[in-house]
């Protein structure tokens, strides 16, 4: 019998492929996501009852779940110096606890196919950069729900945390827009990598833990095991070379760009 899958974030992105790729595998797929299209249920992840509802049809739908995907994500900054805006609330209330409610509305039928729990976390669970506050923390919060789950379930279901790297999907858009863009910083990855990795977690052999990339899984492993000032001091060293190159000149980061091109 083929896979049974919901996937959070289907409209777009990394969701949007990654359900295309479940579906040529032969598996029965419904995505969840803000609008309604085909193949789509509308969920905001923000609202436990539209939760409940959009998952229960898509469990009927499908006639069952073998496995869940979290990939609904926003990215929008915002300054660890200035209280939290509705952006940032959003930005936790989507990432954070949008997987904690799809999986608390799933995990009966997961129990009972002894299926899978995919959640998409991030690089940035494990490297902090400026203006990224509530989206770093919500990601690293994503890696502590899987870690309880984990615990609590892990008698009848599997939980996978995968660490995608810098994309280029519609994510990024509201930080560029306000002047902090990730492009140039770090390396990108391809969608292509994210997509098969969260192919591999839904189908295959059961992991803990998946980066998107032979360097991410490399870099992941490394950032663990060295001391987090040596990283703080990394990170502003590239933070500032990008502000010296021109990066950071508008925007939320204008501030802080000034600050860091004129340190020698």
């Amino acid at each position: 019998m083929s896979a049974r899958v919901i996937v959070t974030g289907a409209a777009s992105g990394i969701g949007e492929a990654t359900v295309a790729a479940l579906r040529e595998r032969g598996c029965a797929v419904a995505g969840l996501d803000l609008d309604e299209r085909e193949g789509v249920i509308a969920c905001d992840v923000r609202d436990q009852a539209a939760v409940d509802a959009a998952v229960a049809a898509a469990i009927e739908r499908l006639g069952g779940l073998d496995v869940l995907i979290n990939c609904a994500g926003l990215g929008d900054p915002q300054s660890a110096g200035e209280a939290p805006a509705e952006d940032a609330l959003r930005v936790l209330d989507v990432n954070l606890l949008g997987p904690w409610r799809v999986t608390s509305a799933a995990l009966p039928a997961l129990r009972e196919s002894r299926g899978r729990v995919v959640n998409v976390a991030s690089g940035l669970a494990h490297l902090t950069v400026p203006f990224a506050t509530a989206y770093c923390m919500s990601k690293k919060g994503v890696v502590a729900y899987s870690d309880a789950l984990r615990l609590e379930h892990g008698d009848a279901i599997t939980v996978t945390t995968i660490y995608p790297g810098y994309i280029r999907t519609p994510i990024h858009a509201a930080a560029a827009a306000k002047g902090m863009a990730l492009e140039g910083m770090v390396p990108p990855e391809p969608l292509a990598a994210a997509v098969a990795t969260l192919v591999r977690a839904a189908l295959g052999r059961p992991a803990r833990d998946l980066a998107t990339t032979r360097r991410g899984t490399a870099s992941y492993a490394f950032l663990r095991l060295i001391p987090r000032a040596w990283i703080d001091r990394g990170v502003l060293r590239q933070t500032r070379a990008a502000a010296k190159n021109g990066a950071f000149r508008d925007g939320i980061a204008k501030e802080l760009g000034e600050r860091l091109s004129a340190r020698r």
